[in-house]
């Protein structure tokens, strides 16, 4: 019995080990050629795809390439039989915005396709190359490649066995389901502007205006409701089909539209204040509602018709909002969007004018509308600053830099909690003779939200809006730094002519080293143990390790003082001189950059390819403690430091 149980614990130590240490490949890749027979002049797509294993996604290439993880990229070794049409376009990559990088970045889930557009000069065809990706998982990001060969001798079949298209991935059915239950919720505040409000009691009253007939008057409410619907759900379809994914990518970025957009929010969020009113023309608003008095299905129509464009100086910027966050680079997010919004605008219409008897519970329109429309007006005031930062951060203005984003956020939202309180007026309120209990509740919050951003004016992180706020680079005065460099006995240490500081650093002011020899040779001197981190500029999870678990003031404490840092980049695009590439051991390629080295040594010394990981080893480069990966527990974080430094003590 004793030797079965030690045999046991021999393999499962062996399969936690295998479980812990081991080369990822999150992707299996294929190519293949869109067209069988060829013939020179053709123009032709190679056609890249990918199964991704569950739980992993892959960059796209189609991003803002500084904002941070790695896009798939493609080398193609060019002959006389072809040449490149255009650039690699992918094929329905999600699209979503990432708090951690702060930017909007797209990446496949379960399945990816990328194509590249080739002209043919001459036959046989012959193409080959190289892509390189990063997968992510929620724990580990991996750096990949593969290389690819397509023409007669290689079969394209061969390369791609299995590979089926699947361009309905779960990511893409999630965002859409989320984009919908938002746009919903969107249709509702809508209701319950001053333009839209007022005007259910109306319509009731223009369906059952006749006691004839009830069973037509509520088919004609029913046909009311789907034509707005319609209505709307017609605009996203334009939307889609006019401008499509190539659009969505330049409106979400360049700076034409991101100013436009700011503009319009500021346009709108001075109508909620009540400077001026937005209407649609007048000749479109008279032509709607002559043609409501014909009867029948026709009247509905128009009468649907005249509510999208009498309540739009209320509903616009709500359906703007929804468009402008739709518009992402999938066909589907517009129409379902737009779908969402309608369906919930146009449900109590429809409901009150089938149940007129409801209206009795309606409370009086009157003016807690107005308060509604002016809160608004301040919501639109802190969004639309979003669009002149994401103008600010790609074209490196520095006119928006995060305490001064923060120091808007924190006057509006101060402003807004004065107005809930009845200090402050617009020109359509009413008195507000007492404070009422939902008022004292707004202001508390408002006032709640004001005292959590303050500390952001001086450094603090605010990691529950990281996404909505500009970078921490751009602060200017970071008082949690100051006082950590200043400290007695936390003082960062300062390393001087640190081979690759010029283009690399460490977070929380922490001072290392980014050459492994150069790194030994410093512990050695120090006579300190070295903390491997394996990173990489696109690993978002190594962010979330940094800023959720780096950051605590005693990791800090034993990093900068117990350990010399070593930081070994995986992705680092930097090309070393010739005299220092090498063919790998592991895969027999050439590396020729830092990333490609230090990824190369992980695999072939740590048996991982993944980031973040952590390693401890002495000053002689042995391995002291097991090394550790992805895990926000910070107690267990420090417990893996403290471990490394009895080892170290021990055997010195």
């Amino acid at each position: 019995m004793k030797v079965r149980f030690t045999f046991l614990a021999i393999l499962m130590a062996l399969f936690s080990f295998v479980s812990k240490a081991q080369v990822q490949n999150p992707a299996i890749w294929g190519a293949e050629l869109s067209k069988k027979d060829l013939s020179v002049g053709d123009e032709i797509e190679v056609i890249f795809k990918a199964q991704i294993q569950a739980g992993w996604h892959v960059y796209s290439n189609d991003f803002d390439p500084n904002a941070g993880p790695v896009q798939v990229s493609f080398e193609f070794i060019t002959n006389d039989s072809y040449e490149l049409v255009g650039g690699v376009k992918p094929i329905n990559a999600h699209k979503e915005f990432d708090k951690m990088w702060n930017a909007d970045i797209t990446y496949f889930e379960t399945s990816a396709e990328l194509r590249q557009k080739i002209k043919i000069k001459s036959l046989p065809l012959y193409i080959e190359g190289t892509l390189e990706y990063q997968g992510c998982n929620e724990g580990q990001c991996v750096l990949g490649d593969y290389d690819f060969k397509l023409g007669k001798k290689v079969s394209a079949k061969k390369e791609n066995p299995g590979l089926k298209d699947n361009k309905d991935s779960k990511s893409s059915k999630s965002s859409l389901i989320t984009l919908f239950i938002l746009a919903f919720l969107g249709g509702l505040l809508a209701i319950l502007t001053p333009c839209v409000f007022p005007m259910v009691p109306m319509t009731v009253t223009f369906f059952m205006h006749s006691d004839e007939n009830k069973l037509k008057a509520k088919m004609n409410a029913m046909i009311y409701g789907l034509s707005i619907i319609l209505i709307y759900t017609i605009i996203g379809t334009v939307v889609s089909v006019v401008f499509g994914a190539s659009f969505a990518n330049w409106l979400s970025t360049h700076w034409v539209p991101n100013t436009m957009f700011f503009l319009i929010f500021m346009i709108f969020a001075a109508s909620f204040f009540g400077m001026f009113e937005l209407r649609m023309p007048n000749s479109w608003v008279n032509a709607s509602v002559k043609n409501e008095e014909r009867s029948g299905v026709l009247g509905s129509v128009f009468m649907a018709f005249t509510l999208v464009l009498v309540s739009f100086s209320c509903t616009g910027p709500i359906v703007g909002a929804i468009l402008v966050q739709s518009t992402q680079g999938e066909i589907l997010m517009p129409i379902v969007g737009m779908l969402g919004f309608s369906l919930a605008f146009a449900l109590p219409f429809t409901l009150f004018a089938i149940f007129p008897s409801w209206l009795n519970g309606l409370p009086k329109s009157g003016g807690w509308l107005n308060s509604v429309k002016v809160t608004l007006g301040f919501i639109e005031l802190g969004l639309g600053l979003k669009f002149l930062s994401i103008v600010d951060q790609t074209y490196h203005l520095g006119i928006l830099d995060r305490e001064i984003y923060i120091a808007i956020w924190i006057v509006v939202a101060t402003l807004m909690g004065l107005y809930f309180l009845g200090k402050i007026k617009f020109s359509h309120d009413s008195d507000v003779k007492f404070v009422s209990v939902p008022r004292l509740m707004l202001a508390i919050a408002t006032f709640s939200f004001v005292v959590y951003l303050i500390p952001g004016m001086f450094g603090a992180p605010l990691k529950a809006l990281s996404g909505y706020l500009p970078p921490m680079k751009g602060h200017d005065f970071d008082l949690i730094s100051i006082v950590r460099e200043n400290s007695g006995g936390t003082a960062v240490k300062k390393t001087k002519d640190v081979k690759y500081s010029d283009i690399l650093e460490l977070p929380h002011g922490l001072q290392g080293y980014f050459d492994y020899e150069e790194g030994i040779a410093a512990a050695k001197a120090e006579n300190k143990p070295v903390f491997i981190d394996f990173t990489g500029h696109g690993c978002v999870n190594c962010r979330e390790m940094e800023a959720n678990v780096w950051s605590d003031p005693r990791v800090l404490k034993i990093l900068n003082e117990e350990y010399v840092i070593i930081a070994l980049y995986v992705d680092d695009k930097l090309k070393l001189p010739k005299e220092d590439w090498y063919v790998s051991k592991v895969d027999g390629k050439k590396k020729k950059t830092l990333g490609k080295q230090n990824a190369d040594f992980q695999i072939e010394r740590y048996k991982t390819n993944a980031q973040p990981y952590y390693c401890l080893i002495d000053n002689e480069g042995k391995d002291m403690v097991e090394p550790r990966a992805y895990d926000l527990d910070v107690d267990a974080f420090i417990q893996f430091l403290e471990n490394g430094i009895k080892e170290f003590k021990k055997n010195n």
